[in-house]
């Protein structure tokens, strides 16, 4: 976080200051303060450097490695996949299996594998379609994504709002309650016992509203930053106007995670669901992956009408040549007959 500019205190602590010893503090108890000097990267590179250092591709022993290594996942337990291969494995042959089946059996996570080649076919495919989707529709897509996220982020937004604001108040309240009991307590009003058990009860009520206010703070914070989530994917997106090969660049830069369900035999065909998750926008609602299936069928049929015209004037083309070849040997042969006088 300080290369972004930010301040970040209390990441470790000491059991005493006799124990040299540090121990790392959870995230959670950190203290950011933003914006304290100048930045040298921006924060959306750090995160997505610090992405790529927590999925490293490691190489097999074959030498081997694979773009969805750290990147593939199982959908049914959440852990990550596996890349299996040989040195007698063809590309083909290269697959990913459920790290927790090969650790603690088949009872806790079904074997359920998918081959490298089927998965970066299909993400690749997916994300043609997502990336024609943006280019041609790209305020539909804002819209359709962007209204349902903004209604959800302003009702939650507003809800939390309000109870911090309820909190606020809350404190404010026992402030002037503490002072009055004080009063109380100095006239002779309460007497010590009762004074101090109800000053007891109002400081901890106050010390969880304290923290009850900075979990608040902190998540709206945090929504605040990914209400414009939408926006910095649609500009990745436009960075990849013809993508033809997913490359480790453009698979991190697109995508945070690839989820790969357990096969379904039950049609007696392999069906198997591989569900993506985008940078910066996480799942898309299953509603716009069905339209964009739809409209890039459309196209692809609209486009089809279009060439049908031309194919039949080719055609046409084609056997107004043929026709003129024959007519023009059948005259020359006629022409060259001899001619005889009466």
């Amino acid at each position: 976080m300080e290369y972004c500019g930010h301040t970040v205190n209390f990441k470790t602590h000491r059991q005493s200051y006799k124990i040299k010893k540090t121990i790392e503090n959870p995230p959670e108890q950190w203290k950011i303060f933003r914006s304290t000097h100048e930045a040298i990267v921006d924060e959306d590179t750090f995160q997505r450097v610090q992405e790529l250092r927590r999925n490293k591709r490691r190489p097999a022993r074959t030498g081997k490695s694979n773009l969805f290594s750290g990147v593939a996942y199982c959908a049914d337990c959440g852990e990550k996949m596996y890349y299996c291969t040989t040195q007698n494995f063809e590309d083909r042959q290269d697959h990913f299996v459920c790290s927790t089946s090969r650790k603690k059996g088949k009872d806790v996570c079904g074997t359920h594998f998918i081959r490298a080649v089927v998965l970066e076919k299909g993400v690749l495919k997916f994300l043609q379609i997502l990336l024609w989707y943006i280019s041609d529709c790209e305020d539909l897509f804002r819209d359709k994504l962007g209204a349902k996220r903004k209604e959800d982020f302003k009702k939650e937004l507003a809800a939390k709002r309000r109870q911090l604001t309820q909190a606020q108040r809350r404190m404010e309240e026992l402030d002037r309650l503490f002072k009055r009991l004080y009063e109380d307590n100095i006239s002779g009003k309460i007497n010590d016992s009762r004074f101090e058990k109800l000053s007891a009860d109002y400081e901890n009520e106050q010390t969880e509203l304290t923290e009850k206010m900075q979990l608040l703070e902190q998540e709206i914070a945090q929504q605040e930053e990914e209400a414009d989530s939408i926006e910095q994917f649609i500009l990745r997106a436009k960075k990849y106007p013809d993508l033809q090969e997913l490359t480790p660049a453009v698979l991190h830069d697109l995508v945070n995670r690839v989820y790969v369900s357990a096969p379904d035999k039950s049609s007696g065909q392999r069906v198997q669901d591989v569900h993506i998750s985008l940078a910066c926008i996480g799942f898309l609602p299953e509603s716009i992956i069905a339209e964009m299936l739809i409209g890039k069928h459309r196209s692809a049929a609209l486009s089809h009408q279009k060439s049908q015209p031309y194919r039949y004037l080719y055609i046409l083309l084609i056997v107004l040549y043929i026709y003129f070849k024959l007519w023009h040997k059948i005259t020359s042969s006629f022409l060259r007959l001899p001619f005889r006088m009466p």
